[in-house]
């Protein structure tokens, strides 16, 4: 007897979750989104910290790189 080429696999349907499992299941999705929240604050305050570090830094290379440059006189 020939073997199929290919063999059609089909997903096994899960039984739907129970109401107890669907209340446990959004409990700890509103928990989860309030912690993940909490970091979005801490995580953009530390960005908008590094952003005026990186700019100050970036503001005083470009100072000293215009001090060091070599005086050309113009005519």
């Amino acid at each position: 007897m020939p073997i199929p080429r290919r063999r059609i696999i089909r997903p096994v349907v899960a039984p739907p979750p129970s109401s107890q499992r669907l209340t446990r299941l959004r409990v700890k999705l509103a928990r989860e989104q309030r912690l993940l929240a909490g970091w979005m604050v801490r995580l953009k305050r530390s960005f908008h910290g590094f952003d005026k570090y990186q700019r100050r830094v970036t503001r005083l290379q470009r100072e000293i790189g215009l001090w060091e440059q070599p005086h050309v006189p113009r005519d």
